[in-house]
Order: structure tokens, then sequence, then C-alpha cells
């Protein structure tokens, strides 16, 4: 398991496509700020094991369904608010974007399967290893210990990939808003 900036990091790097899918840069970039916090959705079970019993780290929460269920409820939620920002910014445009529902519950799904994978690359030499696709398949689906547990270097180098890949895409989505303008100012 990477700590909290690595799983952030892992979230940007996942959303990074909405770059290529949203028109508008500033609607792109914003969606990604908005989202990205919500690689850290499947560790409420951190907090809830102390006020449940049998809830354990790793356990339901770090699940497909239960990030899935999770996507269904609290993705409206952030779906309300992109909504609400197309009414009060220029920062966030639904134009084009069909429903801003869906988008949140892309966003949380996305950032929740990310972190997922993130404890599949680090969890199984000290924490206890995830069942992602419980209760489809018992037991981990595959062991990728390929990070140490709480790697300083992992949770730096994954979060300075996500920001990079996204910074690199903002400029990538600015000069292909350029051309575009220019083509169109040509014509």
């Amino acid at each position: 398991m990477v700590d909290v900036l690595g799983h952030l990091g892992m979230a940007l790097v996942w959303l990074a496509p909405a770059w290529y899918f949203i028109d508008e840069r500033q609607t792109a970039g914003a969606f990604v700020a908005a989202s990205f916090w919500f690689g850290m959705l499947p560790d409420v079970d951190l907090y809830l094991s102390q006020w449940f019993a049998g809830i354990h780290h790793h356990g339901i929460f770090h699940t497909v369904v239960a990030v899935t269920a999770t996507a269904v409820v609290v993705g409206p939620l952030l779906g309300w608010v992109f909504a609400e920002l197309d009414d009060r910014t220029e920062w966030f445009s639904t134009r084009g974007v069909k429903n801003a529902y869906a988008l949140g519950v892309i966003a949380v799904w996305v950032t929740g399967v990310a972190h997922l994978f993130a404890d599949m690359l680090s969890a199984p030499d000290v924490s206890t290893r995830i069942e992602p696709l419980w209760p489809l398949v018992k037991g981990p689906i595959v062991y990728m210990d390929v990070l140490w547990y709480q790697s300083w270097w992992a949770t730096w180098g994954l979060f300075i990939l996500g920001v990079a890949v996204n910074v690199g895409a903002w400029y990538w989505k600015r000069e292909s808003d350029d051309s575009s303008a220019s083509l169109t100012a040509s014509e």
C-alpha cells in the first residue's frame, strides 16, 4: 500500500484520459482537480473499523463491488457539484458533456479502482491482501508485490507522475485548442 500521496497520484494517472474526452481545457482541469481526491475513498474502512466490528482495512471497501456502489451513491453528488459549477463559473462547462451526474459517477469509480490497483501493487508484503473481485472471486486475483509497503519513492513517484501527466495534458490541450482556433479563424 502506498501512502496517501501515492493513491492520489495513481488517481491522477487514471484520470488523465479525461483530457482527451472532455472538450474544453478548463472543464477537463476542473474535472481532474475535483475528482482525484476520491482516490482515497476505499480507505474509509480505516475509520469505519473503529466503530463497526467486522470491518477491516483491505476488506469489503477494497472491492470493485463496493467501489461501484460508492460511485453510484457519491458520484451523483459530485455530478451535482459539476452542474452547479456550470451555472456559476466559466471554469466548468457541461457543454459537450451529456450528463454532469454521469461524470461524477465515472470520476468516483475510476479513482476508486485506481486505489485498488495501487494497493494490488504494494499490499501483499506486509498488509492484508485485497480481494478486488470479491464476491465473484474469493481471494486475491494476482500477487503483484511490485512496491514496498509505504515506500516513499513509490508514493512520491506516483504523485509526481500523476501531476506531470496532467500538466502535460493541460499543455497538450492548450496546443490543440490553439490549433483548432487558428484553423477556424483561417476559414
